[in-house]
């Protein structure tokens, strides 16, 4: 039965089931092609998912097949062993020369291809970190300068991307161009609300949507201070992506509510009433807790069964930070605001966390909440009102050991949320 010695476990439980089902393991074999392929086939991939995906790939590929070759990048530490298939390493979310390095050996493995070859292009969450090539005129610490700028100002992923991908040699498109005449088929882990293929990773092997009038309001929206060199860049005619990819086709093949849907069955299994927001929920990720918390004090206050209530939902949201630039990710950010919104309230309990096994840049995927997580740190000497504005949840929860600690999740579908009412 379900109670407050065990509300943690189940939630770690919970979060455990939502990443097995959105591993690639068992999930790629229906997109094997029906018929041997003629020619060459290469394997390119980036993402905290493409080592997992390119080992899988290799696993259910038929001995029959033409062999496999090429190569994936994935955040440092993420990797796994493949026999065929060259997995290489890089910075996220901050690019490095590494990722640089490894977005020009993409490119390579799909030069010099016929219409007879095929590419499957693997691609999952943090991509467009993983394969920085910037556009001749940009160097590397221009695009540094503006992942910097998007990530303290908050910019959602949809508009962060729509400018890498203007600023990239490979992403918007450019990576299908280079494959062709050969045939590029995009398989995709999604971590976007709302699931645009052209905008995971950056979208590398799909037409481009968006354009240079999106970068300007976008750059105005949230005043950029754009290099000069990338200023002058945006303003030439080279700066347009493609719009049509006739080489090129896409698949999604595991989406954030595929993954939740499992997790609000496996709960409903246990006797626990679910109510699932959705996984489009985006937005400051403070002000998202303030909303989370009157939704689980209304439940709370207002139900009339003695089952236990789950509050699920998953999306992306961000942190616009200040002055104060202290360590925690906006999952961390999010739990430690709704802490200070449910202030002590009884018998509501909650995890949240990426899905990737790393919030921000630390070595945490999210943190947990108790009813005494206030009075825990308060005992220790700390004010959660100052280290939410300092954006010091990583301290606030490693004081209150609660870190959640996980090792790399091989998969991305972005934030998850779990608030369990007793």
């Amino acid at each position: 039965m379900l109670n407050r010695t065990n509300a943690i476990s189940f939630l770690q439980q919970l979060f455990h089931y939502t990443i097995q089902e959105a591993s690639p393991i068992n999930k790629m074999k229906a997109w094997l092609p029906a018929q041997k392929p003629h020619g060459r086939v290469i394997v390119v991939g980036a993402g905290k998912a493409a080592a997992a995906m390119a080992a899988e790939w290799e696993k259910i590929w038929p001995q029959d097949y033409p062999p496999l070759s090429g190569v994936v990048v994935t955040r440092y530490g993420h990797s796994v062993p493949t026999k065929q298939i060259q997995v290489l390493e890089a910075s996220h979310p901050l690019p490095d020369s590494a990722g640089q390095a490894a977005a020009q050996a993409l490119l390579n493995a799909v030069s010099g291809l016929n219409a007879d070859d095929q590419v499957y292009y693997l691609v999952s969450g943090g991509a467009s970190a993983l394969i920085t090539l910037p556009v001749t005129g940009v160097t590397l610490a221009d695009k540094q300068n503006i992942n910097r700028q998007l990530l303290s100002h908050g910019v959602p992923i949809e508009a962060m991307n729509t400018l890498r991908k203007h600023l990239s040699r490979i992403k918007g498109g450019r990576l299908a161009e280079a494959a062709a005449p050969a045939h590029i088929t995009t398989l995709a882990i999604s971590d976007v609300v709302g699931d645009d293929i052209s905008t995971i990773g950056s979208g590398a092997a799909v037409a481009d949507p968006t354009t240079l009038t999106d970068i300007e309001s976008i750059v105005n929206q949230y005043q950029l201070n754009l290099p000069a060199s990338v200023a002058t860049y945006l303003h030439t005619a080279a700066a347009e992506t493609p719009k049509k990819l006739p080489n090129s086709s896409a698949h999604i093949i595991i989406t954030p509510h595929q993954a939740f849907s499992a997790a609000q069955n496996w709960a409903q299994n246990q006797n626990i009433d679910v109510l699932y927001l959705g996984d489009r929920i985006s937005g400051e990720a403070r002000e998202v807790a303030q909303v989370m918390a009157g939704i689980a004090l209304f439940q709370r206050h207002q139900r009339q069964t003695d089952k236990p209530l789950l509050i699920l939902s998953g999306g992306e949201t961000t942190v616009t930070l200040n002055q104060q630039q202290g360590r925690g990710g906006r999952n961390s950010e999010f739990l430690l605001a709704l802490a200070i919104a449910l202030n002590g309230a009884d018998n509501i309990y909650a995890l949240a966390a990426d899905t990737d096994g790393i919030d921000g840049s630390e070595d945490n995927a999210g943190a947990w909440l108790t009813p005494d997580s206030l009075l825990k740190a308060q005992q220790n000497g700390l004010c959660a009102a100052t280290m939410l504005q300092q954006h010091r949840a990583y301290d606030f929860f490693a004081t209150t050991k609660q870190l959640l600690l996980t090792t790399p999740t091989r998969t991305n579908i972005n934030d998850f949320r779990a608030i369990l009412v007793l």
